[in-house]
């Protein structure tokens, strides 16, 4: 089968945070100083850390599709409780780096997702997973496998854009981001899709099955571990975030769906190494380490021994500070459009790339969107260069050229570039 597409450095002022039936599921915060940590330089009152294509002989229908998606409620898909508790976000101590980047592309997905990097057992999966609750919702027509939008043709799949061309009215509904994860032991077909043998054999018609590609589109794709990811299914997730469609060529059918998503990876810088090509796709890079501080790491694990105890009255105490960090998230997308950056330091942005040899044009449009999206968190119209100095080490440190005989770590290098350039 081709699966193919058609078409650490930490800042001050980041985000602190005090404490139906189918066979598929749809599955004010305060901006502050952090503290305590004053080694480093300041800038600003911020402190520094060291074509589609398809068959004219066949054509595969939505009402075929196996994964049977029974009719919902059109003004609301109901919220499925899951069945393992989730940590919540705003419980989360320390590692406000991690947290920045994932809130951001939460604000505006088009900066291009997060590569989580860091120690083992400093809470990355964790993390990732806990911001399943702050998810804000999106309007989808209803039943539709590939979660399609209904005010945007480029994110419809095949079958929906027609009906609509036909004038067909179709049902929307509000359903939240979905979050997939993708195992490391996923096969080619679960992720694309493929033909679904079973009606097949028993129908005698060719049936696509919608895969994991599908599920995510406009949503979040999760990887744990990214960096063990098998390369047959590297190469097909370049493909996806390359274009936004992921295209099934399989035993005489074509089938072509948007496939756009947050891309979210973690891993273990000790396990390997990402390959190049895809560590460039993600568009912030964070890094993570143990907390030194013993007050921290008690506060770490008599928090855990909480939640693990009765995780439900746990969720509960932090159910204010979760609710304000919602309705925070759901202003800053909605306001993200007024956000203005000028001229002047967007030319600043581009020369502090240039002058670090950044390869292609995609740090200087990674940078200038997620000191927008910073921007609107803090409730302003207009980036100011402390947004700048917050985010450009996160967008650009894993597009630096590797130096084998550089010591220094690669976001000081970026800070470093940063201070000449704007000074």
């Amino acid at each position: 089968m081709a699966c193919k597409l058609g078409t650490s450095s930490t800042a001050n002022f980041v985000p602190s945070f005090s404490s139906s039936t189918s066979k598929r599921s749809f599955s004010s915060v305060t901006l502050c100083p952090t503290g305590d940590k004053t080694c480093g330089r300041f800038y600003g009152g911020i402190a520094i850390n060291s074509g589609i294509k398809r068959m004219d002989r066949f054509r595969v229908a939505v009402s075929s599709f196996a994964t049977e998606v029974k009719r919902v409620d059109q003004q609301k898909l109901p919220a499925m409780e899951s069945q393992r508790p989730v940590y919540p976000f705003s419980a989360i101590v320390g590692q406000e780096e991690m947290k920045l980047c994932l809130l951001l592309n939460v604000i505006d997905p088009k900066i291009g997702g997060v590569m989580i990097m860091g120690d083992r057992g400093t809470g990355k999966s964790t993390t990732v997973r806990s911001l399943v609750d702050l998810l804000p919702e999106i309007k989808v027509i209803a039943g539709d496998p590939y979660n399609s939008d209904p005010d945007d043709p480029e994110s419809m799949g095949m079958e929906v854009r027609e009906k609509l061309m036909r004038g067909e009215k179709l049902p929307m509904a509000m359903t939240k981001i979905n979050m997939v994860d993708l195992p490391l032991g996923a096969t080619e077909d679960r992720v694309c899709g493929t033909i679904d043998i079973e009606k097949a054999m028993t129908e005698g018609v060719k049936a696509f099955e919608p895969g994991l590609l599908a599920k995510a589109n406009r949503g979040i794709l999760y990887i744990d571990e990214v960096n063990l990811l098998e390369d047959h299914l590297v190469d097909v997730l370049l493909d996806s975030a390359a274009s936004g469609w992921n295209t099934v060529e399989r035993e005489g059918v074509s089938v072509s769906h948007p496939a756009k998503f947050i891309l979210i990876g973690s891993g273990n810088p000790e396990e390997g190494e990402l390959r190049p090509q895809l560590l460039d796709r993600f568009g912030m890079h964070a890094q993570v380490g143990t907390v030194k501080d013993a007050e921290l790491r008690v506060k770490v694990v008599e928090e855990r021994s909480r939640f693990d105890e009765n995780p439900k009255e746990f969720r509960a105490s932090y159910e204010v500070e979760q609710d304000k960090m919602k309705r925070q998230i759901t202003l800053a997308r909605y306001n993200l459009l007024s956000v203005r950056t000028d001229r002047d330091l967007k030319v600043k942005i581009s020369k502090v790339c240039a002058e670090l040899n950044v390869d292609g044009l995609r740090g200087d449009i990674v940078t200038n969107r997620a000191a927008k999206a910073l921007a609107a968190l803090k409730g302003r119209d207009r980036v100011t260069p402390e947004d700048i100095a917050t985010v450009i080490p996160n967008c650009l440190r894993h597009r630096l050229r590797k130096d084998p005989l550089e010591s220094i770590d690669s976001g000081l290098l970026v800070m470093e570039k940063f201070y000449k350039v704007f000074s």
